[in-house]
């Protein structure tokens, strides 16, 4: 049985530099975490299966992200660390590969310039492409937004999951921005439609508030992966405890 991974995620603002990871509700209303090299050595320490750093302005204020925090953290964290913001070229794939990271996310440039998948795809290699869809519902569709859960493309999500798969993505980080903070669980309908599209990996996220959430997401849908961040930013549960409840309710996990 293949295992399912536990990734505990780090949201990044303009303060990256300082040492701050932020936490919002549904992409807004965003208030101090903790230091990002210091959470993650923590989650790391606790069996974190791989960690996510997003710099979720990077893109709305058109900056680089932040190599030299993944330089720390790869330096004393062991596990696969994804990381995603203003990720726009091939440059910055390179910088990132090299400052530690083992794989990119890409949100808005995926959908504003889609050759980059194949590209970064045929250059590093599928297993380094992850494409975050941020996906909201507009009456009976669920449709993509770009820059920081911002602004609507018209784009429907079901449709462009299948459509990164086929440009050669790895991994689709698949964000409900109306579940996003809230704490009440994943979007089940939006992950179970997104993960019986495509072949390869779907990340749930947003809305996890407990790992009751995780086994419900994980039993519902094809997801192989649960992300969470506000269970974990703020000491309600461990890594460690949250596989224990995993394993306990017939959810493979690595121990």
């Amino acid at each position: 049985m293949i295992t399912k991974r536990i990734i505990p995620c780090l949201d990044c603002d303009l303060e990256i530099s300082k040492g701050r990871v932020v936490k919002g509700v549904k992409f807004k209303d965003l208030i101090y975490a903790g230091n990002p090299v210091e959470l993650a050595e923590q989650y790391y320490r606790e069996g974190a299966d791989e960690i996510s750093f997003l710099d979720i302005t990077a893109s709305v204020e058109k900056r680089e992200t932040m190599t030299d925090v993944i330089k720390k953290v790869s330096e004393k964290v062991f596990v696969p660390l994804s990381v995603g913001g203003g990720i726009s070229n091939i440059r910055d794939f390179k910088k990132m590969l090299e400052a530690g990271a083992d794989k990119c996310i890409m949100a808005t440039a995926a959908i504003k310039n889609q050759k980059l998948i194949s590209e970064a795809s045929k250059k590093f290699g599928s297993q380094c492409v992850v494409i975050s869809l941020d996906v909201k519902k507009n009456q009976e569709r669920y449709e993509c937004y770009i820059y920081g859960g911002r602004n609507a493309t018209g784009i429907d999500a079901i449709e462009f999951a299948r459509r990164v798969e086929e440009l050669g993505a790895g991994e689709i980080l698949l964000n409900s921005i109306d579940a996003d903070g809230t704490k009440d669980g994943y979007d089940i309908e939006l992950t179970k439609m997104v993960s019986e599209e495509v072949s390869i990996p779907v990340i749930a996220s947003g809305g996890c508030g407990k790992p009751k959430d995780m086994v419900e997401v994980l039993k519902k849908t094809r997801a192989t992966a649960v992300l969470a961040a506000s269970m974990f930013h703020f000491g309600k549960y461990s890594i460690g405890e949250t596989k224990g409840y995993l394993r306990n309710n017939n959810i493979e996990v690595r121990l």
